[in-house]
């Protein structure tokens, strides 16, 4: 089944959630979360769009402005102890919420270091190939790379993308999980999880591995 350009149950903030908005996302166990930049070096390209769902599927796009330093109920969320925030490739979107806004995330789930645990029988760890297999899924990822810099007058076909990239991540955590528990490689997947913020810092401040030799 290929994902359609459907954006139903979905909204468009600019700059911040709004107080209601927050409340809802606040209620969630877990939600999904993604971002949309202009490139893939934070101290260069800014941060463009922040993507949230819920586990009902309500999802809500927010635009960040050029120059714009702080969102604090985004910020707010990010930190709630009770909600986990699920990513796929959690490093680069962390750091660029931490670089560009300020925003420290906790508890963080990564779908692409489950799946690398989890998924040893194939290399295929991107988010297109873990939908597929999981979700029986065919994600659109011709807007991958567009311009996200007009954030004012973006297509329906990327903010169709943008909602495609933070869909399908809460089921995929719950069927990761039931993998990792199988394999009994869950404990250690929470610890990497735990490790993402040391590491969020280190790229930021560009070191190289500083664990090789």
């Amino acid at each position: 089944m290929k994902s359609g350009m459907e954006l139903a149950n979905f909204q468009v903030c600019d700059r911040d959630l709004d107080a209601a908005t927050l409340a809802h996302y606040q209620a969630a166990a877990t939600i999904a979360v993604d971002t949309e930049t202009m490139g893939l070096i934070p101290q260069r390209d800014r941060l463009c769009l922040v993507q949230l769902c819920d586990p009902g599927g309500f999802t809500t796009a927010i635009r960040i402005a050029r120059g714009q330093k702080t969102a604090p109920n985004l910020q707010m969320l990010m930190a709630a102890p009770d909600t986990v925030k699920i990513f796929h490739f959690a490093r680069f979107d962390l750091a660029q919420l931490r670089s560009a806004l300020g925003i420290e995330t906790q508890p963080i789930f990564c779908t692409k270091i489950a799946s690398k645990l989890a998924r040893t029988y194939t290399s295929s760890h991107g988010l297109k190939a873990l939908v597929q297999e999981l979700a029986g899924v065919e994600l659109d990822k011709s807007q991958q790379s567009s311009d996200w810099g007009n954030a004012e007058n973006l297509s329906v076909e990327q903010l169709s993308y943008a909602a495609n990239d933070v869909r399908y991540l809460i089921d995929l955590r719950t069927k990761l999980i039931g993998m990792l528990e199988r394999e009994e490689r869950w404990e250690l997947a929470q610890q990497c999880f735990t490790c993402l913020p040391t590491l969020v810092a280190l790229d930021l401040r560009q070191y190289g591995d500083v664990f090789a030799h």
